[in-house]
């Protein structure tokens, strides 16, 4: 799709990105790895199914009369009645029935649990269980401001949800500590726990969601507890994780002796450029839900940010725990087409028979954007299975369609509209527009099974007057066994300027080694003041060799010392080296050089192998001191005769130097670059070679 990205600004539209950024000070700070359990994940960018509903939460349970039961606060639940009572129900119970696309309710009580806090607080529910055929929810007291947990109780329903019990005397949990309880869902009836006869329930302390408050204790930890089945509203029945992140579990009676069963310190939109008051410096571990993928065997956490859906998954419910997504949904205010929201669950009754396809129910009041019902969107995943690459070469066999069980990753989208990048139109615009200063910034794929590899196509989005472009440190990577690697021996083809010049939906051809993966992406540094890239398309293939003898180095940045090694080569007896992270280089890190005050000739060189017959074009970056104008850019044979080369003389600064050529009988080529010097301390520098097949 075409968008304007200034009009939407306009608007006040903003996305913010996502990148793992630790504040000062955490160096020991935990994070949980990288899951390799899928090898595709996919979410959709804002809810697609939803229900003539009313309120915000809604955690849930599947019970064994087969209906779905759900809570929500701050609404009216399935009742719609109109107009929308003032102060509307805190909380409410109701019964749903139907699957996706079809579902239906009705709302069955308001008078579940109290308010134990004296001051501004309301009853908000945070988790449900059916077990045995009776419901159980945990009800939070939560202040007005949203800030703060200060108690929570158990309460039962052996009616359906029609009529609920709790002990009014006490809380179960006070003092801000498990104060913000989920139950694992296993399932209709928690029929699937077939291991023992334990209910699992996570908690929280202190609050119900992300932090941007660093005076509150222990943001980023989940602790973990269970409770055999018959006695989950006894306090002193329940039983708290005492073991390790790596899924050592050991238990005990005594909650202060909890450890966490996830921890996860990351802190996101730590840079921004957010307006005053805007969410920032945010924690990641917060009120969603736990359910057990039967199909799959993995459980799968379901967490938020202001601005993110996180996703973790574990072989049990102890763990270990890794993080498998990072879904960026961007700052306030948000669209129809793109929006996240707050307390993400996965209902057990919506989950597919193989486990691949699932539903997230997640809703929101904040952004602007009023999607305030029980609403769903898909999550599509593909578990890892081990495959050999098997695709044949081919130049127009793109590895990218969507046949191919393709799906695009990003940073962040601006629009949501991923599927622009693999869609044909070179001409579409997506970019990373945020409020973040982000650091790095990529665009690729994964897939649900290895390929070869060995180019990529990159074609531009729009370019603006405050970014759309990779500013620095552009590379290509793939996933090997869940990793990101960098590519080797990268070539661009037109060299990619690494600054607005790079042109609206102009495409660059990055040629790499043969290699494989089941995922590629390019990835950079953001350039302009608004730190973000734009993208047309992105096409992978597998090409034929025709690309196996040009340059390689072509930057200089695989030398190893300030000496001049291979593949590079010098002609003459003067000074010669390599610049390595001095800053006189035209992209990347290293520059060549030559510095004299002779009357020599002086040239870096590489022999490159080429084609018969065949029509190049050669390109460098120079550099010059004043006194030069004896300098030379070209191809010769090897052993030296000229083919075509330029004449050059002061280039104050880097300028791109171009010559055609076609190579004849030859099969090898030497590149050079040089000058004749005048006699007095003289100089080029020289960067980012390029050698391409027209």
């Amino acid at each position: 799709m075409t968008s304007n990205r200034e009009g939407m600004r306009a608007l006040g539209l903003t996305v913010a990105g996502l990148f793992l950024v630790l504040p000062p000070g955490m160096a020991r700070a935990v994070v949980p790895p990288d899951s390799s359990f899928f090898s595709t994940v996919h979410i959709e960018s804002a809810d697609s199914l939803s229900t003539v509903s009313d309120g915000d939460l809604w955690p849930s349970c599947w019970s064994d009369d087969g209906y779905l039961y759900a809570a929500n606060g701050d609404g009216r639940g399935f009742t719609m009645v109109e107009p929308r009572p003032d102060p509307v129900y805190d909380i409410a119970v109701s019964r749903v029935q139907g699957m996706p696309g079809s579902l239906t309710g009705s709302t069955l009580t308001t008078q579940i649990g109290q308010i134990w806090q004296a001051g501004p607080y309301n009853r908000k529910p945070t988790g449900m269980v059916c077990v045995d055929g009776a419901l159980y929810m945990a009800v939070q007291d939560l202040s007005w401001d949203f800030n703060d947990a200060p108690n929570a109780t158990i309460a039962k329903s052996t009616d359906r949800g029609v009529t609920w019990t709790w002990n009014t005397s006490t809380p179960m949990f006070g003092n801000y500590v498990f104060t913000t309880i989920m139950f694992l869902d296993y399932g209709k009836n928690n029929a699937w726990n077939t291991f023992d006869s334990y209910v699992y329930a996570y908690g929280i302390d202190h609050n119900w969601r992300d932090s941007f408050d660093n005076s509150v204790p222990d943001p980023t930890k989940l602790y973990l507890a269970r409770v055999p089945k018959t006695s989950l509203q006894n306090r002193a029945a329940w039983q708290f994780y005492t073991g390790d992140l790596n899924g050592n579990a050991s238990w005990s009676t005594d909650i202060n002796l909890r450890q966490p069963v996830l921890q996860d310190d990351r802190r996101l939109y730590v840079s921004t450029r957010a307006p005053s008051g805007q969410p920032r410096d945010l924690s990641v571990i917060s009120q969603g839900g736990v359910v057990y993928n039967k199909a799959l065997n993995r459980y799968i956490y379901t967490s938020w940010t202001e601005y993110t859906f996180e996703f973790y998954e574990a072989p049990a419910p102890w763990g270990p725990w890794k993080k498998f997504l990072s879904k960026d949904y961007g700052g306030y205010p948000w669209s129809d087409t793109k929006n996240g929201g707050y307390s993400a669950t996965i209902p057990s009754k919506f989950i597919s028979t193989d486990g691949k396809t699932m539903y997230v129910q997640s809703n929101t009041f904040m952004g602007g954007l009023a999607n305030y019902n029980f609403s769903l969107r898909k999550l599509v995943v593909e578990p890892r299975v081990a495959t050999t690459p098997s695709n044949v070469r081919g130049d127009t066999v793109n590895l990218a369609i969507p046949a191919n069980g393709t799906r695009a990753i990003e940073k962040s989208a601006h629009f949501g509209n991923l599927s622009s990048l693999n869609n044909g139109y070179l001409n579409d615009n997506e970019d990373s527009w945020d409020q973040e200063n982000k650091t790095l910034d990529w665009w690729g794929y994964t897939w649900p099974r290895n390929y070869h590899l060995n180019k990529v196509n990159y074609t531009t989005g729009g370019m603006f007057t405050d970014g759309g472009w990779f500013s620095g440190n552009l590379w290509v990577q793939v996933r090997q066994n869940g990793q990101w690697i960098n590519v080797s021996n990268l070539r661009s083809s037109p060299y990619y300027p690494l600054t607005s010049a790079a042109g609206a939906n102009r495409t660059y051809t990055f040629t790499f080694n043969d290699t494989w993966g089941d995922g590629v992406r390019i990835i950079g540094t953001p350039g302009g003041s608004a730190y973000f890239t734009s993208i047309g398309e992105l096409s992978v293939y597998y090409a034929n060799p025709v690309t196996s003898g040009l340059l390689q180095d072509p930057g200089f940045e695989n030398q190893t010392s300030n000496a001049v090694s291979y593949p590079w080569y010098v002609q003459g007896t003067d000074a010669k080296g390599i610049d390595r992270g001095l800053g006189f280089s035209h992209s990347g890190a290293n520059n060549g050089w030559i510095r004299t005050s002779s009357r020599n000739w002086n040239a870096l060189k590489q022999d490159v192998q080429v084609t018969p017959n065949t029509n190049y074009v050669l390109t460098a970056w120079i550099r010059s001191s004043a006194n030069v104008v004896g300098g030379y850019f070209g191809v010769c044979t090897v052993p030296g005769v000229i083919i075509n080369e330029l004449n050059y003389g002061y280039l104050p600064d880097y300028t791109a130097k171009t010559v055609t050529f076609n190579s004849g009988s030859n099969t090898s080529v030497s590149v050079f670059a040089g000058f004749w010097a005048p006699g007095s301390d003289s100089f080029i520098q020289v960067d980012d070679f390029s050698l391409t097949r027209l």
